[in-house]
């Protein structure tokens, strides 16, 4: 592999990734400060006739709300690039601990799903594919158009209702068992609670991943090089394994990888409806609560998230296809 031309790669990605950064922060400071909700309000509580208008701008000055939003913004920047986050209003913490802690339940929720979604996705494109035209291809393609426009939180609820409520299999919501001391709390309680938000953001993860591996799949064995090997005799699983296979992984890897930023937007619905303490949930309390500091820190560390994942997507790309290398070279 040449190694300057990866480093070139790698550095206009890199360029890529800080304009986007920027850009996003930009907007996103913007907007937040175009929002009717008062951060004063939302911080003290909805009573606000115990706090007297002293009070108000002590508050609003401890924590630079009095300024202009320019001002505020280039403050943040500034620490930003120094590596403070900032103090999170509603937890009282720093933001990056906030985010810490609230990624790595995040992460397992994720990574479940993540997991699930594509090793299901590939096997249901692999069959709709190999079985184009059959009851097996329409089931499956039904299955998949009926996914990609069923939102995640309408899932979540039936799937709430039904194996938590009516059958009783799994608890209603939470991370971990409700008045259960931190010490106590085993993997399979973890287990037990991540299961129906993970399959929740699964079954919805599969249908890009399936779609386009079977297309892939009806391509390759339309293909001159196929054609020539069923008439040496090869069929089922055996065409699929010598020609099918090293044809449709890597679009599938490519998909899979860059479904994060889907991943990241269910993840958010599905925490909320399962009441998941998780990242998801962090960013809507920091948008209802007026938490500037947590709201931006979540929304860049999240476009990060999901630009990384694209960046391992492109790398895999030009690792295992010779053609992308060379088609940059020329």
């Amino acid at each position: 592999m040449d190694v300057r031309g990866f480093g070139f790669f790698l550095l206009r990605k890199l360029l890529r990734m800080a304009t986007l950064l920027i850009a996003l922060s930009a907007l996103s400071f913007w907007l937040v400060s175009c929002s009717p909700l008062d951060p004063v309000q939302a911080y003290v509580g909805a009573d606000m006739t115990r706090v007297s208008p002293e009070q108000r701008e002590v508050i609003a000055e401890y924590w630079g709300l009095n300024q202009p939003p320019l001002t505020r913004f280039f403050h943040w920047g500034s620490a930003v690039l120094h590596g403070d986050l900032g103090t999170s209003m509603i937890f009282r913490r720093p933001v990056a601990e906030v985010i810490g802690e609230r990624f790595l339940s995040s992460l397992s929720l994720m990574g479940a799903a993540w997991l699930f979604s594509g090793v299901l996705g590939f096997a249901l494109g692999v069959l709709a594919g190999m079985k184009q035209g059959t009851w097996a291809d329409r089931l499956v393609k039904w299955y998949c158009f009926t996914l990609a426009s069923t939102p995640a939180f309408w899932l979540g609820l039936l799937l709430l209702m039904v194996f938590a409520v009516w059958l009783g299999w799994f608890p209603v919501g939470l991370g971990v068992p409700a008045g259960k001391l931190a010490g106590d709390v085993t993997i399979a309680d973890r287990i037990h609670h991540l299961i129906l938000p993970a399959l929740t953001l699964s079954i919805l993860g599969v249908a890009n991943v399936a779609l386009h591996t079977r297309q892939k799949l009806v391509d390759v064995l339309a293909s001159d090089y196929v054609l020539f090997a069923r008439a040496r005799g090869e069929a089922g699983l055996l065409l699929f394994w010598r020609h099918g296979l090293r044809n449709v992984a890597l679009p599938a890897v490519t998909i899979q990888f860059a479904s994060f930023g889907e991943l990241v937007g269910g993840t958010v619905l599905a925490e909320q409806v399962f009441s998941y303490p998780g990242l998801g949930q962090a960013t809507v309390q920091a948008g209802l609560r007026g938490d500037v500091p947590l709201l931006l820190g979540i929304v860049l560390f999240t476009a990060l998230f999901v630009f990384l994942g694209n960046l391992v997507a492109d790398i895999i790309y030009r690792l295992v296809d010779p053609r992308m290398r060379k088609g940059e070279a020329a």
